[in-house]
């Protein structure tokens, strides 16, 4: 099962690849070395170990009813798409997905652990995102940081 936490600002070479950070890569290594990307509803790319994928599915298939999950097929499940990890720990955002995350002339991504999927975030959107939610987080501090 993986279990991904915390955040990395990550280049993005020509090709689309980034280096993945080694405590994400050992991670992504002993769950088959690839991820799944697919579009989130909100802003970032949504990436998942293969096992963890195949978890999703199987979630889907007894949660959701047959038109629902005609919908999730339609329109998460078609949109997914498989990439390896190469010998250089480099991997590869898919390109219509690169689109999604409209990187900055800094060719810079933030990877965004969030325990059984990765997100992948525009810096500035990320930032954006955690600014806006800080008043929320601050009314349940005592609550989050009591399962600590």
């Amino acid at each position: 099962m993986s279990n991904f936490a915390g955040q990395y600002y990550c280049k993005i070479d020509e090709k689309g690849r980034f280096v993945v950070p080694p405590h994400i890569r050992d991670n992504i290594e002993a769950n088959g070395n690839s991820l799944m990307f697919l579009k989130s509803q909100d802003l970032p790319v949504l990436a998942y170990t293969k096992p963890e994928w195949e978890n999703r599915l199987e979630i889907a298939k007894e949660k959701l009813d047959e038109d629902q999950r005609r919908l999730f097929m339609y329109h998460m499940v078609s949109e997914a798409t498989l990439s390896e990890m190469d010998r250089a720990g480099r991997i590869l955002i898919p390109s219509r997905l690169r689109k999604v995350i409209p990187v900055d002339d800094d060719q810079e991504v933030v990877i965004v652990g969030m325990f059984h999927r990765l997100e992948i975030w525009n810096p500035s959107e990320w930032r954006l995102y955690a600014r806006k939610n800080e008043d929320i987080y601050e009314q349940n501090i005592n609550i989050i940081q009591g399962i600590l």
